[in-house]
């Protein structure tokens, strides 16, 4: 197996991390059509409790 012949700096190693997280992407959301929150695609809504038209989570008012 190959080894590294010097060890890669903190600087190199700083940005190396900085251009992968700087390329990640936030999560697409959409507005739900039975309360209006935002919420994340293919989930079900975390305010209401509804995915796709039908109540899936029970959600209790606080």
């Amino acid at each position: 197996m190959a080894h590294p012949k010097r060890k890669h700096s903190k600087a190199r190693t700083s940005q190396r991390r900085a251009k992968y997280y700087s390329s990640l992407k936030k999560p697409d959301t959409m507005e739900c059509p039975t309360c209006g929150n935002t919420k994340m695609l293919h989930r079900a809504c975390p305010s209401c409790g509804h995915y796709r038209g039908r109540q899936i989570v029970e959600r209790e008012e606080f």
